[in-house]
Parts: structure tokens; sequence; C-alpha cells
């Protein structure tokens, strides 16, 4: 941690009045303190993925430094004047209000995390409100634009080259599934059913949920595992997908991989979130529930489920303006 945070205070002590539990100020819990209780629930108590925690860890970070550089030594010291200071100086250095949106939300998961364990007398992150983010629709392929990227891996692989054959194995499971990036790099070869054509893959919050895919993911995923022992290594385990030097395929190695197959098959550049996207829109164009396909994402709720029946009417939009020969007539 920030050696502006070293100033240690003694273990925290309760006081519990009328049902409220409060902070004894003189030895109330320092920065470091809750810094390290605050990343043991994170990871113990609400299993939160590596990849969720640090983004948490460093938004923190940043605001506990910036908080001790304003006189703060612990939870109990934020207010609501210096949380809304901190995302103030994040906006005058450019930060986007994505960006801004996710700290300010990370400062509220902490400040509420604090007052419930009784390193703080108050919440101030309930009053601390995100700037707006505007909502654009994701980028998604069509149906044929989706068709020329498998084909484009297909062709890729007929050299035999190891990596080609996982890289179109890659994809073709991506775009069948809809999975995250993360579930996809986590697969064992034991969650893989090709006898079913299904896979089971563990998600947000340590969600288990088993994914069908169709014929043509089948055949090129089992085409990896023909050649998988080529690249596979003891460090390599029970991973379904390996990297070059033979451990489990991580996920920026596959984000270059899509990105590089959507570009070289003439769509636009999409990162493996971008193949999900596009999973779910076609699903839902071919007539899906929309309860199945948030079964299929693995969504917590709906409505980000729904989010996809906007891609989809604002494509049939585009459609119907560029085919109809009235429809953007200005004399009907």
């Amino acid at each position: 941690m920030d050696s502006r945070w070293a100033r240690l205070r003694q273990q925290t002590t309760y006081c519990c009045h009328d049902g409220v539990m409060s902070v004894n100020r003189d030895t109330a819990m320092d920065f470091d303190g809750a810094y390290a209780r605050f990343a043991s629930h994170l990871q113990d108590e609400r299993g939160r993925s590596p990849h969720t925690v640090r983004a948490y860890l460093a938004d923190l970070r940043d605001l506990f430094i910036f908080a001790t550089a304003k006189g703060a030594v612990g939870p109990s010291d934020l207010t609501l004047p210096l949380l809304r200071a901190w995302l103030a100086t994040l906006h005058t250095a450019g930060q986007s209000r994505a960006t801004i949106a996710r700290k300010a939300a990370s400062a509220r998961a902490f400040t509420a995390w604090a007052l419930r364990r009784g390193y703080a007398q108050t919440d101030p992150g309930v009053r601390l409100a995100s700037p707006q983010i505007p909502r654009t629709l994701p980028t998604v392929l069509d149906v044929g634009q989706a068709t020329a990227v498998m084909d484009h891996a297909g062709v890729a692989s007929d050299d035999g080259d190891p990596i080609a054959i996982r890289d179109r194995g890659v994809v073709e499971l991506l775009y069948a599934t809809g999975i995250r990036v993360s579930e996809l790099c986590g697969i064992d070869l034991a969650d893989l059913d090709l006898g079913r054509r299904t896979v089971r893959v563990i998600g947000k919050g340590d969600k288990e949920r088993v994914v069908p895919f169709g014929v043509p993911a089948a055949r090129a995923v089992s085409a990896w595992l023909e050649v998988r022992d080529q690249v596979a290594k003891p460090i390599s385990g029970a991973a379904l997908f390996v990297g070059a030097r033979g451990g489990r395929l991580d996920q920026r190695a596959v984000r270059t991989t899509v990105g590089r197959l959507t570009v070289a098959a003439g769509g636009p550049r999409l990162a493996p979130h971008g193949l999900r996207h596009t999973a779910a829109t076609h699903v839902l164009e071919g007539g899906a529930d929309l309860r199945a396909v948030q079964e299929l994402l693995g969504h917590a709720t709906m409505a980000t489920t729904q989010r996809y029946t906007h891609v989809s009417v604002e494509r049939l939009r585009q459609t119907f303006v560029q085919a109809h020969p009235r429809a953007e007539d200005e004399s009907v």
C-alpha cells in the first residue's frame, strides 16, 4: 500500500446505542486495515473474480491516496464532500464518464461495507452520484459477417497448424455459446460434453451453467482436441484451450485472436465480448425467448438481456431504411 497511509491505529472497538453500531474514534480502523479486510470480503465472502477484485482495489487505492492527502486516516474520515472532490479531480484529469462512474460505484460499495462492519458511523456513498453514461448499442456482426469470420478461421487452420486450429475452436465456441472470455479460458476438458454438445462454465459470482453449442463448433473443438497434445505440456493441466507455451490460454491472447480474425474476414475489429453480443443478437433475431437468452448468457437480471432487444430493433430499422424505397421520403 502507499506509504502515505502508513499511520497505524489500534484495533477498532465498538459501542452500541439503540441498536446502532458506532465507532470509537480513538481506535478507528485505518485505510491499510480496511483495504486488506475489504479485499478479503470481496474474495472470500462475495466470491468475486480476481479481475473484479483488482478493479475494486485499484479504484480504492486512488481514493485512499487522495483522501490521505486531504488529512483523512481511515473509513470514518470519508465524507460526501471529500468523495465529490475526488471525482471532480478525475474529471479534471480527463477520465471518461464510464471510468468515473465505475470508481464511484467502487467507493459506494466500500462505504456501505464500512458502515455495516462498524468502521464508519455513516455511509457518505449513499448520496454520491455518478455521471450519466450514454447508452450506446454494442457493435455486432450480421449473420454474413459472422459466417465470414468462422470461414476465415477454418481456412487459416487448413494447413494443420495447431495454433490456427485452436483459434478456430475458440471463435466457433465463443460465437456458438455467447460465453464470456473469462468463462472460455476457464473451461477444463471434463467440462466439455461433445456427445451432447454442451459445455459447463463458471460465470460471475461462481455461478455454474451448462450451455449448448452447434455442430460447427463441435467439429472445430474436436479438431483442436486431436492436436492439443502437440501444444500441451505438464503445466497445461486440465485446460481445454492452451497457449503456445503450454499454459492455460489467457484472455489477452483470445482478445488478440478475435480482433485479428474479425478484421481479416473484412468486418469491424471485435473483442470476444463482441462475439457474445453477436451471438445474443442472432439468437433473439432467430425467435428465441428472452428468458432463454438470459439463461444462455448467464445474466443475473432480465434488464441486462433486454438490451439485445434494442439491438435487434435498431438493426431492423437500419435495414428498413436501406431497403424500403419510401422509408425516408419526406414528401409522404
